[in-house]
């Protein structure tokens, strides 16, 4: 007998397709985010389907602190879209920026960042290169998200975040196929969103994104 997943699942993404629900951080009212659609939402996590995209990523960065890392990762992407690219060419800032996060075994050892930059539509058929930077492209993918406020520290916060995203997941439809998509992706456990620029003090939206894949939802 077929799981109830087969047939909930299905209709939760012909309903997302035909009313195209979205629900944007406020950010994205002022520049270019990615777009996506609303698959579902639960009690503290959502549900989304995300189109494909190009995004120019940094190399892996080690490193104990997630805040060094990030800010490290942003000056390079700051200095491509200022022009330091093959065509010297100036690039419209986007948001958020995106830091996949690989943790490490334990407290004093550096964990892995791979920090990102969502490429403008206008640029996405071609990006221009740069040396030190990778294109990552991305089919549809499907991101487990939670949503938190203010500005990100080193400790425990966003770690405490994913956990919470993780937890929450439970009892949902949608828990083997989050936990699936960590297994298939293990240079990322979790990714940190950042919409807002370091000047900006309130209304700070960020975000934990736990990707899975088109086929992982398939039971």
């Amino acid at each position: 007998m077929a799981s109830p997943t087969h047939f909930i699942l299905p209709v939760l993404l012909l309903a997302a397709h035909l009313l195209g629900s979205r629900a944007v951080p406020p950010t994205c009212e002022r520049i270019e985010c990615p777009s996506y659609d609303v698959v579902d939402k639960g009690n503290g996590f959502e549900i989304r389907l995300y189109n494909s995209t190009q995004w120019m990523s940094t190399s892996s960065i080690d490193d104990i602190s997630f805040v060094n890392a990030t800010r490290t990762g942003f000056l390079r992407l700051f200095d491509y879209i200022q022009g330091k690219n093959k065509y010297g060419e100036k690039i419209e800032m986007t948001a958020p920026v995106i830091t996949q996060v690989a943790p490490s075994d334990g407290p004093f050892c550096a964990s892995s960042f791979v920090v990102s930059f969502f490429v403008p539509k206008k640029n996405q058929p071609n990006p221009p290169p740069a040396d030190g930077l990778q294109l990552q492209t991305w089919g549809l993918k499907y991101a487990a998200v939670r949503q938190f406020g203010g500005f990100i520290s080193d400790g425990d916060s966003v770690g405490e975040e994913a956990a919470a995203l993780y937890s929450s997941l439970q009892g949902s439809i949608w828990f083997s196929a989050v936990s699936k998509g960590q297994t298939a992706d293990p240079t990322s456990a979790y990714t940190v969103a950042q919409y807002n620029s370091p000047f900006e003090f309130s209304g700070r939206v960020n975000e934990i994104w736990m990707m899975f894949a088109m086929d992982s939802h398939r039971i």
